[in-house]
């Protein structure tokens, strides 16, 4: 699934950096969103709300993390993707990029980040010339409820904020494994721009133009 599911340690590793944002920016920005997700034909309809994180949500999105990163662990064996996430870890997260949260009812069962700070392992040479790309990073969703639309729904929001930021490309990263996610990114629109290999971490790089 996502590579973004690295815990804190990957930090010190050089898997992504982070950027303050402008909090006077973030305020021009809708922080809720209602949205009705439509799963496969079925599944009922799941009614999400998007909404910035809060210091409040911090267990909350670690756990959700860890929940997904051991999913993963469980399908494909211990890697990259088995890192632990802790509370302080998300806490600081809100700190140096904006985090976003998918919810349904008073559960949080989706985030991303979204930072303008390029992470370490992209090298921006394999993607299309960019006057303010966004870069997405950490994004899970509750391992129970994958496969019914929530992780579309949260690209596609990604992709609002980043229109209304203004931005004009999307970019991040997958494993080039099985753990990885590509194919779902693929039919999100996202095209792959290239491979490569970071610290011995062979990754795909995917960009969605939002200009």
């Amino acid at each position: 699934m996502w590579r973004s599911w690295l815990g804190d340690k990957s930090a010190a590793k050089g898997l992504p950096s982070l950027v303050v944002m402008n909090v006077a920016k973030d305020l021009l920005l809708p922080d809720i969103t209602h949205v009705l997700v439509r799963p496969l034909s079925g599944l009922r309809a799941i009614r999400l709300h998007f909404a910035i994180a809060k210091p409040g949500d911090a267990a909350a999105i670690a756990s959700l993390r860890n929940a997904a990163a051991a999913a993963l662990t469980d399908l494909f064996g211990r890697g990259h993707w088995s890192g632990e996430t802790t509370e302080r870890g998300v806490t600081f997260n809100m700190r140096h990029a904006q985090l976003w949260t998918a919810w349904r009812g008073r559960s949080i069962v989706g985030t991303f980040r979204l930072t303008t700070k390029k992470p370490w392992a992209i090298d921006r040479a394999y993607f299309a010339r960019s006057h303010c790309p966004l870069y997405l990073t950490d994004m899970a969703i509750s391992p129970p409820l994958q496969g019914q639309g929530i992780g579309r729904r949260c690209l596609a929001r990604a992709a609002e904020i980043g229109r209304g930021w203004p931005a004009d490309a999307i970019r991040l990263d997958a494993y080039d494994a099985e753990a990885g996610a590509g194919a779902f990114y693929s039919r999100c629109g996202f095209e792959e721009v290239g491979r490569v290999s970071y610290r011995g971490t062979p990754l795909v790089y995917y960009e969605q133009l939002i200009g």
